[in-house]
Order: structure tokens, then C-alpha cells, then sequence
């Protein structure tokens, strides 16, 4: 019984609704094109052996199967209901089901929670009637599902029975039912199959988590394709997914919204910038998710994921035919960050005797037109990069122009292919779309476990996200636990409350004092020694510099005296009757490179840590990398190392490098404190001055937002 969790309400079983021994269509039809209709020929397309129900209270059959008029008028425990009827009718009759003892629903009727406050009091009322009698409803606003494993189609969509080679394919879990099918369709012209595609719709009661649940205990199931806007359960699905990397089950995501203005937040830089759709991406790749940024592309990574599953250690070798083509790769690879290692004669010598004497060895490989003439240079190239430790991956970039000339080449290959048997990744790409190369030469490839690409950008792209998928697991730690006093009550911690207790979990900050009165601001001047900031403090005063709430570089008493004055004038004309803590009085920072680092705590998804360049250009210029806050310290740096402003840490010029393990200890001690006190919503360091190795970092400003 595959029994999955119904939030408090009695357990559902997936099993009845989606391997069902009996089905009911309410709404049953014999007209063509209705939805009940529908989905009475595809169970028979499909070969269906339970037994089938119909409910129409106008007939008493439908194309010579008996109809009863009324839902009161069936058997009791019938597997699973497909509801092929109008919205006023799916409260009723769904309360007849379940009181009936039906094990499953699929609501097809939208206008629900998408319809306003009537429809959402309707979906909740479906919730609770799931929660009571134990039923797993799909949708409502949802087109079904497809079971090609059990020849089960509950869906209005036409839906072709399909086969599945060795019973094995991909899974499709989709919120948007039209996607489903398209996602169904491209599959099938890459001769994957597919175990079961769900369409979750409105999710009143179960969700893409159930699913994702009952798939990963499913032997057939080599991989998971995912089509999500909204994760309404996203720790339920971050657990799921570390299990699923755990089994060697790939899930590829989808996740369209990316494009969205992030949440604003009115307390800091962080918040604003680590929207949710990059909180959301962080967690769930840190999590084993291989992400896709567009639909081709979710296509693109399941064909790899099923055909190719052990990606690992080693870079990706191009092994092509074109001088040209070398430089494109080249480009593309430093592009979307794919690592080719450098191959030579001197290193490389196995590569070296297959290969002719006038061609080089390189990375990639240029093998010219030369395997015309020598067609064994395919299988002995091959051979030689599959016996290098460092190749974890070979591309093949081939000239494809015509049949003749694939007819010359593919034989070969596919030859190479299956004398070798490959134990890495081999895929193939045509560096010409539209050429006329014959199907049964890519269906031979595939069935050899060849991935086969219509272009080598699309190959490049998804063997850059499975190989950075592929290292993902190895970047996670076992953060320390940080304890800190925290204020009660929620709101904003100003600066220099903030820097007191993150001082606690090991942040550096410059020395200062607070100050009342411009008598203690010049004396905690002088003990500090000039030059010195002053900077207003206050709960309310997110941003200071909007304000002329900091004063640079007072060298005397005088001056600092003159500045309290004139700060009290600043925050009075910015915000009338704001009330001050006092002023921040700190010694001066050297220079360094201007940083940002900062975290936030989803409320959904928990809490990232931000790194990036700072000062007041940080959300302009929008150089930062969104981390999960348990990254190891190597993890971590390599982080940093992938910014695009890096050179500047690392000698940019012949600048000094700058102590990026510093830095790196600062973001995993931010980590510590995020995952040890959950009342910390967001934290902003902005600017972190980064100094040369060995001195270390400061943060010259700091904020924090809690909870009560």
C-alpha cells in the first residue's frame, strides 16, 4: 500500500488512484470530444482490465456499457472516480465517493482557488472531505494522469497507448497539465518512455510531494521530470529530493518564474536580492535537484539523466571534426562553466597512438575529415579518452551534412559504441540541424545508452548542469552550533546591537562605542584615536547614507562635536521626530575590497546566506551568489571564485590577493548562526572590507531583522 502522509487526516493510498482495479467515470458521455467520453476511449485504447463505472442520469448506457443514473446506485469501494462534471456539482458528489468508500478522485473542473474567496472555501471543503475518508484527490483544475505502466489513462487528453522499454522510464510530475503532455510528447521523439505523468492542478490535497513520494519507491521509475510554480510544501520536498540523490533516482526541475521582481524587504540589501525564486534554486540544487532553465532544456536533461546517470569525477572531453568548432566549444564551455581538461601529446599518450601523426592532441579534439578514410579512428579515440582517469565524460561534435556522408560516419561509431561499452557518459550531437540523418542510426545510439542532441550548444549546456549536479553532493557540512543573546520581542536590531551579537558568533567589526551626547561621542573618540565614523542609530533607520546618517574622517573633538550636531539635523529633516539610539563611533576601516554578505530565512524554504560585491552598488550591480547555509569552507570559496567581479580577491593587476578564507569562515559562521537561532529573519553585512591574506575581514555595518 503505498500510504503517504494526508496532514493529520486519515491516511491516503495512492495505489487506488493510481493503479486502480476499478474505475467510475461521473459524467460519463457518448458524445465525441467530452471529457467523459474522452476518457472512457482512452482506458479502452489502453487496454484497461478493471472493471469500468459510468454515472449519467440521462442514460442507462453509453456505447453498450451499463450506466446507472446515480452515484448512490454503485457498488461500495470502487477504486478511483474521474469527476467529468461542472464545478456546482463536485462538493456533492465528491462527498458521495468518499462516503461510498472510493479510494481516489480526479477532479478535471476549475474556478476554485484560481476563481477568488467562494472557489477557495470550495477547495478547502474538498480538503477537508480527502482528510476525513482518506481520499487522494488529484486537482481539481488538473487533466489527470497517464499510467503506462498499468494501461490506466485518466485524463480527457487523447492519449496513445505507450510502450516502455524494459518496463523503465521517465516520470512526469507537472502543476500544469498542458505542459505534461507536450513534456509527454518530446519524450517520446527521444524514445524515452514514460512510467506515469501526473497533473497536480490546484493541489487541494495532494501534492507534487505525494508524488514524488510514491515514484521514488518505484522500481521502474529511472527518473523524475517536474513542472512546479508554486512548492506549497518545500521542507516536505527538500527531504525528498536528498532522497531521491541518495537512491541515484535524478529529479529535473522546471520552475517558471524567474523572471519575477523578488519580495521586497524594507530592512535590508539581503533581503531584497535573494528573491524567492533564487532561494528556491539554491535549496533545491544543494538538495541533488538538477535545474533546467526552459522547457526544451527539461527535455534535454531527463533524456541525459535516463541514458546517462553516472556522471562523476572527470572533465568532459569534445571530440569533433572541425578546427572551428574547437574555439566554439571553447567558448561555450567557459560560458555555462563546464570544465574541459587540458589534454597534450606528452600527457596524453594512449589519445596519442590512436590518433595520426598531424593531429595534434587537444581538448577539444580535432580529428578532421581523417575518420572518412580511417572510420576505426572513432572507436580507437574513443577507447584511449574512456581509459583516462581524468575524462569523466566524451561529447561527440560530428559533421553530419547528408545522408551519405552519415552513412560513411554512424556505423562507425555505433560500432565504437558497442565493442567499448561504455562505463561513462558518450553523447552524441550533429554540429548541423536539419541535416537528413537516418532514424535507425540515432535509435541504435540511444539504445546503446547514447544521449543524441540535434545540437552541440544543447549537449554542452546539459552535461555542464549534470556535471555540476554531480559535484553538488559533495559540498555539504555539519555546521557547529552558535549560541547568541538575542533581544526580545521582533523588529529591526540596529547596528550597534546587531554587531554586539554577531560579534558572538565570531563576525570582526572595528571598534566603536555608542554615544548620547556629543560629550561622550568626542570621548569615545579620543579613546578609539582619530580619524573616526559617526553614524546614527536606530531601529527605524534601515539605511543610514539615505539619511546623512554617517560622517567620514573627523580627525578632531571639534569636528566630532560639529558632527553630532549636524547628524541630529540630517535625521530630523529625513524623518521628523525619529527617535535615536545615539551614535556609532568607530575607528576608521582601511581600504580593501567592498563586500556583501548577508542572510535570510525563507518562510517556506528556510534560511541562504549571501556573498557579493557590496557598498551602495550591491543591488545594482548584482554580482552575488545565493548559498545554502551548511556549505563546507572549500565549498564555500569555490563559491566566491565564481562571482564575476572574482579577480578582484584574487591579484586582479598585481593587486595583493585578499584573505578568502577569511571570507569563506565568515559565510559558513553566518551559516551556523541562520541554522542555530530560527527567530534570525535576515541579516545584512554591507560593506565587509576584505583585506589582504592573512588580515583578515571587517564588517563596517551591520543589521539584523527576528521574530519575536
Amino acid at each position: 500500500m503505498a500510504s503517504v502522509d494526508n496532514s493529520a487526516g486519515k491516511a491516503i493510498d495512492l495505489d487506488r488512484l493510481l493503479q486502480p482495479k476499478s474505475v467510475v467515470i461521473v459524467g460519463a458521455s457518448p458524445t465525441p470530444g467530452a471529457l467523459g467520453a474522452s476518457v472512457l476511449e482512452n482506458l479502452e485504447r489502453g487496454g484497461f482490465k478493471g472493471d469500468i463505472h459510468l454515472v449519467n442520469p440521462k442514460r442507462s448506457d453509453i456505447n453498450g456499457r451499463p450506466c446507472v443514473n446515480a452515484i448512490s446506485e454503485l457498488p461500495d469501494g470502487i477504486d478511483a472516480a474521474v469527476m467529468s462534471i461542472p464545478k456546482a456539482g463536485v462538493l456533492p458528489a465528491l462527498r458521495e465517493l468518499a462516503e461510498k468508500g472510493v479510494g481516489g478522485a480526479v477532479i478535471f473542473s476549475a474556478g476554485f482557488a484560481e476563481g477568488g474567496e467562494e472557489g477557495l472555501r470550495e477547495q478547502e471543503e474538498i480538503a477537508r472531505i480527502s482528510r476525513e475518508y482518506g481520499v487522494a484527490v488529484e486537482g481539481p483544475n488538473c487533466l489527470g494522469f497517464v499510467n503506462n505502466r498499468d494501461g490506466v489513462a485518466l485524463t480527457f487528453v487523447q492519449t496513445p497507448a505507450a510502450e516502455l522499454h524494459n518496463g523503465e522510464g521517465v516520470a512526469i510530475v507537472s502543476q500544469s497539465g498542458a505542459m505534461a503532455a507536450v513534456l509527454s510528447t518530446t519524450l517520446a521523439s527521444k524514445n524515452l518512455g514514460v512510467t506515469l505523468s501526473v497533473s497536480t492542478g490546484n493541489e487541494a490535497a495532494t501534492g507534487v510531494q505525494h508524488y514524488i513520494e510514491y515514484l521514488l519507491d518505484d522500481p521502474k521509475t529511472k527518473a523524475i521530470a517536474m513542472i512546479v510554480e508554486q512548492f506549497r510544501h518545500p521542507k516536505a520536498f527538500l527531504d525528498l529530493a536528498v532522497r531521491a540523490r541518495e537512491i541515484g533516482k535524478p529529479i529535473i526541475l522546471l520552475h517558471p518564474g524567474k523572471s519575477e521582481a523578488a519580495r521586497e524587504s524594507a530592512a535590508t540589501h539581503t533581503g531584497a536580492m535573494a528573491g524567492d525564486y533564487a532561494v528556491m534554486r539554491t535549496l533545491v540544487e544543494h538538495a541533488g535537484v538538477i535545474m533546467a532553465d526552459s522547457l526544451e532544456q527539461l527535455g534535454d536533461l531527463a533524456d541525459v539523466a535516463m541514458r546517462a546517470p553516472n556522471f562523476g569525477e572527470g572533465g568532459t572531453v569534445v571530440l569533433t571534426e572541425s578546427g572551428a568548432f574547437k574555439a566554439l566549444s571553447l567558448d561555450l564551455a567557459e560560458e555555462v562553466g563546464l570544465e574541459l581538461p587540458v589534454l597534450t601529446d606528452d600527457d596524453t599518450p594512449a589519445l596519442r597512438a590512436a590518433m595520426p601523426d598531424f593531429v595534434p592532441v587537444s581538448n577539444p579534439v580535432d580529428l578532421t575529415a581523417q575518420a572518412l578514410v580511417d572510420p576505426d579512428l572513432y572507436r580507437r579515440s574513443i577507447d584511449a579518452l574512456l581509459s583516462d582517469d581524468r575524462v569523466g565524460c566524451v561529447l561527440l561534435g560530428i559533421i553530419q551534412t547528408d545522408v551519405k556522408t552519415t552513412s560513411a560516419k554512424l556505423p562507425s561509431i555505433i560500432n565504437a559504441i558497442e565493442t567499448i561499452k561504455p562505463d561513462r557518459p558518450v553523447i552524441y550531437s550533429g554540429l548541423d540541424e536539419g541535416a537528413d540523418v537516418p532514424k535507425e542510426y540515432l535509435d541504435k545510439l540511444r539504445s546503446l545508452g547514447v544521449t543524441c542532441f540535434p545540437t552541440a550548444e544543447r549537449a554542452i549546456r546539459a552535461i555542464a548542469r549534470m556535471t555540476e549536479a554531480a559535484k553538488a553532493k559533495d559540498t555539504g557540512a555539519s555546521p557547529q552550533s552558535v549560541n547568541v543573546s538575542l533581544p526580545s520581542g521582533a523588529g529591526v536590531i540596529p547596528e550597534y546591537k546587531s554587531k554586539d551579537i554577531l560579534r558572538g558568533a565570531g563576525i570582526a567589526f572595528p571598534n566603536g562605542e555608542l554615544a548620547t551626547t556629543a560629550a561622550e561621542a568626542s570621548a569615545a573618540a579620543e579613546k578609539l584615536g582619530y580619524p573616526v565614523v559617526m553614524k546614527a542609530q536606530s531601529s527605524e533607520l534601515s539605511h543610514k547614507s539615505d539619511a546623512g546618517g554617517v560622517l567620514l574622517n573627523l580627525n578632531s573633538a571639534a569636528e566630532v562635536e560639529a558632527a553630532f550636531d549636524q547628524m541630529a539635523k540630517n535625521i530630523e529633516a529625513y524623518a521628523p521626530g525619529m527617535n535615536l539610539d545615539g551614535v556609532l563611533i568607530e575607528s576608521m576601516s582601511g581600504k580593501g575590497v567592498e563586500l556583501i554578505l548577508g542572510a535570510k530565512r525563507d518562510p517556506q524554504w528556510g534560511p541562504v546566506i549571501l556573498i557579493g560585491f557590496g557598498g551602495v552598488s550591491a543591488e545594482v550591480l548584482k554580482d552575488f551568489r545565493v548559498l545554502a547555509p551548511d556549505l563546507s569552507h572549500d565549498a564555500v570559496k569555490g563559491e566566491i571564485l565564481k562571482l564575476k567581479g572574482a579577480p578582484l580577491l584574487t591579484g586582479f593587476r598585481g593587486a595583493q590577493p585578499v584573505d578568502l578564507d577569511a571570507i569563506a569562515d565568515a559565510v559558513v559562521r553566518m551559516g551556523a548562526l541562520m541554522l542555530s537561532e530560527a527567530r534570525i529573519q535576515e541579516i545584512d553585512l554591507n560593506p565587509v572590507i576584505a583585506r589582504p591574506i592573512g588580515q583578515g575581514v571587517d564588517a563596517l555595518d551591520a543589521l539584523m531583522l527576528v521574530s519575536a
